[in-house]
């Protein structure tokens, strides 16, 4: 075992005894005052330094993870912040698409009102046999309603995207309304104008009797017995028989004469006219309007006439035409 221990041998130098094992000699070492007292300073400074430096990189570190706290602090804020703006945008364009949902709703009910307007005309004047309306289609729900399919998570881009072509659906459905809205109403505006040209041509029999006296063109006068030409047809009947419209149209005389006796002229569309002669009875008066078979007067004998009959006489512009090819 060895120990080591100081004396003083002279003032600027000292004794280093070194203690070995009991049979050893002891082992003297001469070292400078100087150096005895720096080997302590240099430790003490060495460690002065390592802590210092641990200090140093201690500082380092932790201000090392403090930046990185606060680089993530602020890539966390610009994500809640991209996620707000988000959100923000996704209201914005719900409460867009809400909007264009009830206009889209509104004009809907526009366009069902002219189709209903448009499915009563179509009832009202014939053809609505075999028609649905489109709006009313039904189907019978079943009694439980089932649902299912893998979850796939949806993505705020996503839903931006959804919400985009959803406006786009919006943006095409208000261009097919512009266009309906368009389209219904001339649509309904030529029914119309055809249904009043249908309903104005003179097809109507005019009486309850179809039996026929006397053709249009030339025949033997019955008074005279001479060549005549006769400008209408004469349906027999018997006196007070109704006395109906042939069309739809404007009354334009109403009068009395020693040839047509009592007689009514009806103005249709298409420059045609009706003359309804020899009547018992007037019903109606000039510039009344009338509609297709609507009883104007009463089947008679006046005027110049053999017995009770009708002359029924259509007219286009002016000139006389044959009536039987009108009528049913």
């Amino acid at each position: 075992m060895k120990t080591a221990s100081l004396g003083l041998a002279h003032p600027q130098r000292m004794t280093l005894l070194v203690l070995r094992d009991a049979n050893q000699p002891v082992k003297q070492l001469q070292v400078s005052k100087p150096l005895v007292i720096a080997v302590p300073l240099l430790a003490i400074l060495s460690i002065s330094g390592l802590i210092i430096s641990l200090q140093v990189q201690s500082s380092q570190t932790i201000s090392r993870l403090e930046q990185q706290i606060r680089n993530q602090e602020l890539r966390f804020e610009a994500v809640v912040t991209d996620k707000n703006a988000a959100i923000e945008r996704l209201q914005n364009e719900v409460i867009a698409l809400s909007g264009q949902s009830r206009e889209v709703m509104d004009r809907m009910e526009r366009v069902s009102e002219l189709e209903t307007e448009l499915q009563q005309f179509i009832k009202k004047y014939g053809g609505q046999e075999g028609l649905r309306n489109l709006s009313s289609l039904s189907y019978e729900e079943p009694e439980t309603l089932g649902v299912g399919g893998e979850f796939i998570a949806v993505h705020e881009n996503e839903i931006e995207r959804l919400a985009a072509v959803t406006r786009e659906q919006f943006a095409e459905m208000s261009s097919l309304l512009d266009e309906m809205e368009r389209n219904i109403p001339n649509t309904l505006k030529k029914a119309r104008q055809t249904q009043h040209s249908i309903s104005g041509t003179p097809s109507e029999w005019p009486t309850l009797s179809k039996r026929l006296t006397s053709n249009f063109g030339y025949r033997r006068d019955p008074f005279s017995g001479r060549a005549s030409f006769h400008a209408g047809i004469d349906i027999a009947g018997r006196t007070g028989d109704p006395v109906y419209a042939a069309g739809a149209g404007k009354v334009i005389t109403t009068a009395k004469d020693g040839s047509h006796g009592k007689y009514i002229v009806v103005e249709h569309p298409g420059g045609l006219q009706t003359w309804y002669l020899h009547l018992s009875q007037i019903g109606v008066s000039t510039g009344d309007s009338v509609k297709k078979g609507q009883e104007i007067g009463s089947l008679g004998s006046t005027g110049r006439s053999t017995g009770p009959h009708l002359h029924f006489e259509i007219v286009k512009q002016g000139e006389p035409i044959d009536p039987l090819p009108y009528l049913k």
